[in-house]
């Protein structure tokens, strides 16, 4: 099946990260200059009462779904937009597990429903993207 052939409802191969790195958490919060401790400070997360582990930055977790969609596509280039809701944190350890369907097709643009779960079935992240095919 192509992405041009895809009938409303038809999945798209999910995108999976085994476990999310504490590590990887960190070098991001100091890449992006992210001041917020939940990022890299295990007391921090403690304090605010999130448990024991690193925050997975949302930009991050959503990343997982675009990495989803450029895998689908062939290109991050292909994905036109992304609007999510944020409704859990993702923390290190953690396997996430991003997946979509197809709602709708117009020409060359396809739009679909998007998440990304953690293992136990918890929905952190919903919403909707495009994605444009030659």
């Amino acid at each position: 099946m192509t992405i041009s052939s895809a009938l409303v409802g038809t999945p798209i191969p999910e995108f999976r990260v085994e476990s999310v790195s504490g590590e990887h958490i960190r070098q991001i919060a100091l890449i992006l200059r992210d001041p917020n401790p939940i990022h890299f400070d295990l007391a921090a997360v403690a304090r605010a009462g999130m448990g024991d582990r690193e925050i997975n930055q949302g930009g991050t977790t959503m990343g997982y779904i675009i990495d989803m969609l450029a895998a689908w596509t062939g290109s991050a280039a292909h994905v036109t937009r992304i609007s999510c809701r944020f409704r859990g944190n993702v923390r290190a350890g953690d396997t996430v597990i991003a997946g979509g369907e197809v709602l709708h097709q117009d020409g060359s643009v396809t739009e679909c429903a998007v998440w990304a779960d953690l293992a136990d079935g918890t929905r952190v992240i919903d919403g909707t993207a495009a994605v444009t095919i030659a």
